[in-house]
């Protein structure tokens, strides 16, 4: 951890008493910042509150008052926290610099960073990237951390000048940096996404695309190029630009051809060894495999990982097979693209449990992977209509409605034959009835085993 002074005798603000500010304010102490953390709601653990107040951190909560500005120098948002909320709005209009966790992460940190964004695949080829690293001969240790819930600031903390920091950023967070600088920066995709928070797609792909920002010509940028817009957007790059292709769109990175994956003019593997399915997974390997080549990585260890890695929690992630079906937990898939992608992975019929929050779209655009995948559609959550209305679009014989992920599960069942797939693709966020999509995704998994357990 880097000796920083700059927060030495500074009036600190943090916004937010989640994972990050916690982290945030205990960091910034320690640091010889003066800290005071804010939360408009009141936490139920009293000794989170009593750990603070021993630790010389001064805690206001219950509201966000005005007057707190007026003692402080900086502000540290956590990164749900919109931009729209009157204390940061007025924070902005004083002219406070407003950073995120991930931001005094990198100020702390001894080791390199490789930052990964995107609208989906983050979590996946973060971790596939972590795995990868791990095998470099002349580093300690990778680290996967960030917005795939490992707090950014405690794991700069431990790690050294030898090992590598892999960090997922969510645009929640890109827009709360200023000195970050990944050596090698990878954009997943990006895709409709958090207009809701960032105000329009342009504001959202604005916000992705700051991970570039400090870069220079000596570092990378890894970049999806099967989509125009995003071949646009590494136009922005300072760095030296490494494409993927899943389309072999370009042969100047990593890409798939005829069902092989190359890196350059370098045979990796099979696309069909990569342990968990769907083309979106393709993609993101394609995307760990330039980074990994990149650090020097051997190709009998990228091979390794990826024929071994049987996914992230929630990611199109394998449960269990039961009476010949097979039972995926896909919660993590809060958009439609996230689950076309999961669809078009499976070549056995799939039986889709979807549905969620309302943010104003339909789903036309999944009219024709249901119909080329799905034999049953069970739906829930306030986009039910909207998804029931698309499955009849698909000529679907068998739509059904449910509560929520939980009573949707037996009812599936029941719709499914042997050797089908059930999946919970929700291609809906999952506020509207859950507090998270990981809360919506172990509601699954703890149903799917309590349908298990009936029949015992």
């Amino acid at each position: 951890m880097k000796n920083v002074t700059d927060y030495k005798d500074k009036n600190v603000l943090v916004v937010g008493l989640g994972k990050s500010g916690l982290n945030s304010a205990y960091l910034l102490k320690e640091l010889g910042a003066n800290v005071t953390v804010n939360d408009k709601n009141i936490p139920t653990d009293k000794q989170v509150l009593s750990e603070l107040e021993n630790a010389g951190i001064k805690v206001v909560v219950g509201s966000h008052p005005l007057a707190l500005l007026d003692e402080a120098e900086l502000i540290v948002k956590n990164p749900g926290i919109p931009y729209t909320n009157p204390l940061i709005a007025e924070a902005q209009n004083r002219g406070f610099l407003i950073i995120t966790e991930p931001e005094l992460a990198y100020e702390i940190a001894d080791a390199d960073l490789v930052g990964v964004t995107g609208t989906n695949g983050k979590t996946t080829t973060t971790t596939l990237i972590s795995l990868m690293l791990n095998h470099l001969k002349n580093k300690n240790k990778a680290y996967a951390c960030g917005n795939i819930g490992i707090s950014a600031v405690e794991t700069a903390k431990k790690a050294t000048v030898d090992d590598i920091l892999v960090m997922e950023l969510s645009s929640f967070q890109l827009l709360g940096i200023t000195k970050l600088h990944p050596k090698i920066a990878v954009l997943t995709n990006i895709y409709e996404a958090h207009t809701d928070y960032h105000g329009s797609r342009e504001n959202y792909v604005k916000a992705k695309m700051r991970l570039l920002k400090n870069q220079t010509k000596t570092d990378h940028f890894v970049v999806n190029f099967d989509q125009a817009e995003w071949r646009e957007l590494s136009q922005q790059a300072k760095a030296k630009v490494v494409p993927f292709s899943r389309t072999a769109f370009t042969k100047e990175g990593a890409y798939e051809e005829n069902g092989i994956l190359y890196f350059k003019d370098e045979a990796i593997m099979p696309a069909d060894e990569i342990k968990v399915p769907g083309t979106h997974n393709i993609e993101n390997a394609l995307a760990a495999i330039a980074v990994a080549k990149l650090m020097g990585v051997a190709t009998a260890d990228i091979v390794e990982v990826l024929q071994t890695f049987s996914g992230v929690k929630h990611r199109t992630q394998y449960v269990t097979t039961f009476n010949e079906r097979k039972f995926y937990n896909d919660s993590k898939a809060t958009n439609i693209e996230a689950t076309e992608k999961a669809l078009a992975g499976f070549k056995t019929p799939v039986v889709l449990l979807a549905g969620g929050l309302d943010r104003g779209f339909t789903f036309e655009r999944l009219v024709p992977y249901l119909k080329e995948h799905v034999s049953a559609l069970v739906v829930f959550g306030e986009t039910k209509e909207l998804l029931k209305e698309a499955g009849k679009k698909a000529g679907l014989d068998q739509i059904v409605e449910a509560k929520d992920a939980i009573d949707a599960v037996p009812k599936a069942y029941a719709l499914s034959r042997p050797g089908d797939t059930i999946l919970l693709s929700p291609a809906c966020a999952s506020w509207d009835q859950w507090k998270t999509f990981e809360e919506r995704g172990d509601k699954f998994i703890e149903a799917v085993e309590n349908l298990e357990k009936k029949d015992e």
